[in-house]
């Protein structure tokens, strides 16, 4: 019988369900035995979420107290999830990174007391947004208050306007679509491609109506979408494209920076983001007239700083703040130092888990010439490991000291975090004989198994620091995968916490990537 864990009173001490474990004796009478989470909680104040409840020392301990062996025979398993010791007990390098860079712009800030996004632009924020801009080979750039909102003034500014369709892939986060809706247009999703997990170019031109207005890639993870076939299919078509580069900053495709290719990008400055000022985002362009649209919409609908084509329409404030500009002044000048560790300790993990059965790696593609990792991803094959499920490799690699991750992503129409209601967003229903019910609508099987069964998603920031912290995360992965018949059957809260989507997570886990 599987051994399931539930809470005490007391945090640090987990009871058993089943009594019958501990032949009988009420699980009050047994907490003494049952302490043994409390130094593994302790090391949860780290990044790692190490927090064993060590089920086969419960089991040993049980077994003992019915006199069916011997005290000091051991019954524990090798994996840290079952009772053996971790590979890693030290945390990982901390995020976000700050130095006395970014102290002295906040500094300079505060005694400005020039601190929010007005005027506008304010001196910070439009000397950050145009050097951010010309780091990724466009012409204009805008700080703005969030990636969601980035997407968002792109799609204003680009001129969608209700019951327009836009194509998104299926698998990303859900701000990417919202937008669409926010703007009374309808989103259309397109599976993604396996060996990336970015939109699948090959499919966009079957998803295409006369309807259709803008294409929007997201670079996703450390992959670029097909930006070569989405624009042959744009220019042909007379679509927009604007690029989610909210996972690439300073990456590359073909020499050209991220979100420079299509008409506009849109990035974000997140707490997890390979930049960040907490919260942000950055929207950029080589357009003039989209620059100029997306200045008044960002700025309560006032004219733009150039003005040449007039534009007037009613808009919002989503400006950032000096501070947060001046946050990512700094964090900038550091991005391509960073960007050179996680590459050289990435190109290395690889080589440490060539070959390991079961474990797939997405694709390199030479046209993109400089990879920007947001996260390392890659796939756990539950096939080559007797269907033992991906949340049970996950929970056995976290307690060994690894924090990862697997729905990080959900398909975006099947995610309780897009209720998308028609009595809520008109344009599902307008001109039609019935809304359209986006939940039962789309099946992208490709976006679902990556999200359900098997990708493994690792933070960039744990490959920012030495060899050794790569070892041990590669020494973990071939640990868990070499001893994955100790998880078959078992149940484990780190087991049900990697089992929750993202929308029931944060209930139960903490934490900023």
């Amino acid at each position: 019988m599987p051994v399931v864990l539930s809470a005490a009173k007391d945090p640090g001490i987990y009871f058993p369900r089943n009594t019958e474990m501990l032949g009988g004796v009420p699980p009050e009478q047994t907490a003494e035995v049952l302490r043994f989470a409390q130094d593994d909680k302790r090391r949860a104040q780290h990044d790692n979420l190490v927090f064993s409840s060590n089920l086969q020392s419960v089991q040993w301990k049980a077994e003992i107290s019915r006199g069916k062996v011997a005290e000091g025979e051991n019954l524990m398993g090798n994996l840290a999830i079952t009772g053996g010791k971790p590979v890693r007990r030290k945390p990982f390098p901390a995020w976000p990174i700050y130095t006395r860079d970014e102290e002295r712009g906040l500094e300079k800030v505060l005694a400005s007391r020039n601190w929010g996004g007005y005027p506008f632009p304010n001196k910070i924020a439009d000397a950050f947004a145009q050097q951010f801009a010309r780091y990724h080979g466009a012409k204009y750039g805008l700080a703005v208050a969030s990636g969601t909102v980035a997407i968002e003034i792109a799609l204003k500014a680009a001129g969608i306007r209700p019951g327009d369709e836009v194509i998104v892939p299926a698998y990303t986060w859900e701000g990417t679509v919202g937008p669409v809706l926010m703007l009374n247009a309808v989103p259309v999703f397109v599976d993604v491609d396996p060996d990336t997990y970015c939109l699948d170019a090959r499919l966009i031109e079957k998803a295409l109506t006369p309807k259709t207005r803008a294409v929007l890639p997201v670079h996703l993870a450390m992959r670029f979408a097909d930006m070569d076939e989405i624009m042959r299919i744009a220019r042909e078509r007379n679509l927009v494209v604007i690029e989610d580069s909210a996972h690439a900053h300073g990456g590359k495709w073909r020499g050209k920076g991220a979100g420079g290719t299509g008409d506009l990008g849109c990035f974000s400055f997140q707490s997890s983001k390979l930049m960040t000022s907490g919260e942000g985002g950055a929207v950029i362009t080589s357009n003039l007239e989209y620059y100029e649209r997306a200045q008044s919409f960002m700025n309560c609908g006032r004219a733009s700083a150039t003005d040449q084509f007039r534009h007037r329409l009613i808009g919002f404030n989503y400006r950032i703040t000096e501070f947060q500009a001046a946050l990512l002044e700094a964090q900038l000048r550091r991005l391509p130092k960073q960007a050179k560790i996680r590459q050289a300790n990435m190109n290395y993990f690889e080589k440490r888990l060539g070959g390991t059965p079961g474990v797939g790696f997405l694709k390199h593609d030479p046209r993109q010439t400089r990879v920007a990792a947001y996260q390392y991803v890659f796939k756990y094959s539950p096939q080559s490991f007797g269907e033992i499920p991906r949340a049970a490799f996950l929970g056995a690699l976290e307690m060994e000291g690894i924090p990862c991750d697997g729905q990080f992503y959900e398909p975006v129409y099947k995610s309780a975090l897009f209720p998308a209601d028609p009595n809520d967003w008109p344009a599902l229903s307008w001109g039609r004989s019935e809304p359209l019910d986006l939940r039962g609508l789309y099946h992208c099987p490709v976006s679902e198994r990556a999200a359900y069964e098997e990708s493994v998603w690792l933070p960039h920031h744990l490959f920012l620091g030495r060899r050794k912290d790569v070892d041990d995360i590669a020494d973990a992965v071939l640990k868990v995968c070499g001893n994955i018949s100790e998880l078959r059957g078992l149940q484990h809260p780190a087991i049900e916490r990697k089992s929750m989507s993202r929308a029931e997570r944060p209930r139960v886990e903490k934490r900023q990537y």
